[in-house]
């Protein structure tokens, strides 16, 4: 019986090496890093390890050996030096006021200053930095080492608030400008964050920063690969197996699915979700763990706000230069949704350099299109796992009008300006409740110019259903029957529906369906 305790929710290296915890190995990644540059920017989903990684640099530059007994950095560091830090944390603060963001900056350069001392003179955020950091490397005999977390948690937080946004960009500018300003003081600096702001960015004046995000080298630096996974918790994975009454290979298969698949640039390994995974073992179950831990409400506005497609957003192109960095006033969302580890690379045209995003595994895509179905359709949060339910228990029970009664009830009460974007916006919801579905049963789903057309397969029904928009229910039946929709499945022995729907303008709903069985 393995008895391992899972570090879930503790970024505190030394609390995790001396209370026993598990730690996967990460030293010889960050020995490389130290040793071959010293301005770092690292851009990973929360929940990913980045504190646990800035906290295991904290102790090593605090020169601890002791915690790294075993580790692969035991053998490779000789010197163990003692370095001044400064670790700035701004994950603490909730961001909604100009004030939120001082505060926390205030108050860690007064613990700082009382370190390292104060010059009155230097009034502002950024001349107070730059003063501590000389003082801090003269005191100390030693360069000061910089650790930020989540530098942009302000400006995340700020998305949709221009002016606020501009605001936290015109603090944090020349407070990150004082890192180059005192290169000569500096040994290393580390930046973490969701996202990478580029254009009018907060690092413009930093641009010695190495972005790491994308590299090769470091992907397995925050996660947890495969191996890692078959190293250090093969006993475990047996355990597991074994509870959920699985072979060991499908169990392997299945945490693959759920958990795996980020891919933080082109042709690289899959990478699990620490936060899951861990979850995943201590329980011995499959949850969506990570997604319930933080609701993306800003994401579902930006898509909300940019009328996007979400049939897109599987198979969605774009290029490196997208991927890499969020404009300020985030005009396309699709950066902040793959930054935020909603999206992942699934592929690269190496011709073009364009990369092909997709949902990296099934939590992150059931929770997700779930998530959004309230946003988007006449549904409140609570009942709205019960809706898919019931929709799953229709189409498997052949009652197609409860369905549709209960497809209708999504589209009531659809605002006018929802309405200026009616197709887009009935697509996205037929979208959601068929993806939804689609988790249970099988499904195939097409758009094209104002009609959908879809195959709903389940153990005893198969239903061949046509949408149009502003057309009539018989040309949609009409439609299915002209170009032979139904030849796939004649001779199926499962019963076959073919349903034409119309969508109207007038009444904003599904005014009428037909059926021929």
């Amino acid at each position: 019986m393995s008895t391992k305790i899972y570090p879930i929710g503790i970024q505190n290296f030394e609390k995790i090496r001396n209370d026993g915890y598990l730690y996967i190995d990460k030293t010889a990644l960050m020995y490389q890093m130290v040793k071959t540059g010293s301005y770092y920017f690292l851009s990973r989903p929360r929940r990913f390890g980045k504190s646990l990684l800035i906290s295991t640099l904290e102790a090593y530059f605090q020169g601890k050996k002791e915690l790294f007994t075993g580790l692969a950095v035991e053998r490779l560091e000789k010197d163990w030096i003692k370095y001044p830090i400064l670790h700035l944390d701004l994950n603490i603060e909730k961001y909604d006021t100009p004030e939120s963001l001082d505060n926390i900056l205030e108050k860690s350069l007064t613990a700082w200053e009382k370190l390292y001392g104060a010059e009155p003179s230097e009034r502002s955020f950024s001349l107070r930095f730059a003063g501590i950091i000389e003082r801090a490397c003269k005191q100390a005999g030693q360069r000061v080492v910089i650790l930020v977390d989540e530098y942009d948690k302000p400006m995340l937080q700020a998305i949709g608030n221009e002016k606020l946004q501009k605001q936290f960009r015109d603090t944090l500018k020349p407070f990150y400008g004082a890192l180059k300003t005192m290169d000569g003081y500096i040994k290393f600096a580390f930046l973490t964050g969701v996202t990478k702001f580029g254009k009018v960015s907060v690092f413009s004046d930093l641009n010695n920063l190495d972005d790491i995000s994308m590299r090769k080298d470091y992907v397995e630096i925050c996660g947890v690969s495969d191996q890692e996974l078959h190293e250090n918790l093969d006993i475990e994975l047996h355990e597991f197996a074994e509870t959920q009454g699985l072979s060991y290979d499908k169990l392997c298969t299945k945490l693959k699915e759920y958990y795996d698949g980020y891919h933080f640039t082109h042709n690289s390994i899959g990478i699990y979700n620490p936060f899951s995974l861990l979850n995943a073992f201590k329980y011995k179950e499959f949850g969506s763990y990570w997604f319930e831990t933080g609701t993306p409400t800003y994401l579902v506005k930006l898509l909300k706000k940019h009328h996007y497609d979400l049939e897109r957003m599987a198979h969605e192109e774009t290029d490196a230069q997208v991927l890499n960095s969020i404009d300020s006033e985030s005009t396309n969302p699709i950066p902040v949704i793959y930054q935020s580890g909603y999206l992942t690379i699934k592929g690269y045209d190496e011709r073009f350099g364009i990369y092909r995003l997709g949902f990296p595994n099934r939590e992150v895509e059931e929770g997700f299109i779930r998530f959004l179905l309230p946003f988007y359709a006449n549904v409140n949060k609570v009942e709205s796992p019960f809706e898919v339910q019931k929709f799953v228990r229709e189409v498997e029970t052949g009652d197609y009008d409860s369905f549709f009664h209960r497809l209708q009830s999504f589209f009531a009460d659809t605002t006018y300006e929802v309405i200026r974007e009616q197709e887009l916006h009935y697509e996205n919801v037929l979208f959601i409740v068929f993806k939804l579905v689609g988790f249970y049963t099988k499904v195939e789903y097409h758009t094209n110019d104002g009609r959908i057309d879809l195959v709903l397969q389940t153990e005893k029904f198969i239903y061949i259903m046509e949408f149009k928009l502003n057309g009539t229910a018989e040309e949609a039946l009409q439609q299915i029957n002209d170009k032979r929709y139904a030849l796939p499945f004649e001779a199926d022995g499962r019963k076959l529906f073919k349903i034409g729907i119309n969508f109207s303008e007038k009444t904003r709903n599904i005014e009428k369906w037909v059926v021929e069985s």
